[in-house]
């Protein structure tokens, strides 16, 4: 196993860390007395988990450690940590950080319920395809990865609505890019059936 992907692998094994720490966080202050390191703790570990993403993507480019498992691993330790993120703090009302709101939620669900189906899809259908990242989606989760961040970190509550916003809208640009690109692969395929 590379060096990157063993980095993938870290950034897989914080996810429960950072939820567990959000929800004991959330639990205290429920209870009246918050608990900041539980959300500090959430914070290092959310960090830690960005920092790894464009580490280990570093560390294969520079050092030509590409590989096929982390070619897998890496887009689902992102799916994996944002949709943890995204999902317990739309539905947990933590206090003191604006609660990202369902329709966020919902979008960035239908989005990557949309991509996955339609890469599975075009598996069954064309057979060989070939999927590479577009701007547009890593532009998705660097401002979804800023917009939990910010979410977090309750101290400037105007630019964390600014940024959720900036957030759905790249969301959904990057489901209308790659549902064009899927749309494209299957006329082509129609077109030659080889």
């Amino acid at each position: 196993m590379t060096l990157a992907t063993r980095i993938t692998v870290g950034r897989i094994l914080m996810i429960p860390f950072f939820i567990g720490s959000l929800l004991y966080y959330a639990k205290s202050a429920q209870a009246g007395e918050p608990n900041s390191l539980y959300r500090w703790a959430a914070i290092v570990f959310f960090t830690i988990a960005c920092v790894s993403d464009a580490l280990d993507g570093y560390v294969a480019r520079h050092w030509n450690q590409r590989s096929h498992l982390g070619a897998i691993l890496d887009p689902l330790a992102d799916k994996a940590l944002l949709l943890g993120a995204i999902i317990t703090l739309s539905l947990i009302d933590i206090p003191g950080a604006v609660l990202l709101p369902i329709w966020f939620l919902v979008l960035v669900l239908a989005r990557d319920i949309l991509l996955i189906s339609g890469v599975g899809f075009l598996h069954l259908y064309v057979k060989e395809v070939q999927i590479s990242p577009h701007w547009s989606g890593k532009l998705t989760t660097f401002l979804q990865m800023a917009a939990v961040c910010l979410v977090l970190l309750p101290w400037l509550p105007e630019v964390t609505e600014v940024m959720i916003i900036l957030a759905g809208a790249s969301t959904a640009l990057s489901a209308l890019v790659y549902l064009m690109r899927g749309l494209k692969v299957l006329s082509e395929h129609e077109s030659n059936p080889s």
